[in-house]
């Protein structure tokens, strides 16, 4: 039996918090994210060192913003943006939450979207 080890990073000093849509501020929690990535990556072939590696190219481009904060919404648009880029299943499944497609119709275009872009 392998046993995963996670190495959990304190938050850097530099990132900003970041401001949720109802106006309240909130620090950058990296935890919350790969949370949400782990679920959108369930038994797909990636690996956890490849979703750390992903929030922290994320958490390097907050950085590089330069701003005193940033919106949920652009963590969240990186986020996702990485994902497409990996898997085309695990960045459906999280856009299911993340863009809020809520029928099969929604998540149609958004497929439909994603072959376009691909091809």
């Amino acid at each position: 039996m392998r046993a995963a080890l996670f190495h959990r990073r304190a938050p850097h000093p530099l990132e900003p918090p970041r401001r949720k849509r109802d106006g309240r501020r909130e620090e950058f929690d990296r935890e919350k994210i790969l949370s949400g990535l782990r679920i959108a990556c369930a038994r797909r072939p990636i690996s956890a060192e490849r979703l750390e590696s992903l929030i922290d190219h994320v958490e390097y481009a907050i950085r590089q913003i330069g701003r005193a904060e940033v919106s949920s919404q652009t963590i969240g648009d990186m986020v996702i943006d990485e994902l497409r880029q990996i898997d085309e299943v695990a960045y459906i499944r999280y856009a299911i939450v993340y863009l809020g497609l809520s029928d099969l119709e929604a998540i149609r275009r958004e497929i439909d979207t994603l072959r376009t872009q691909r091809d």
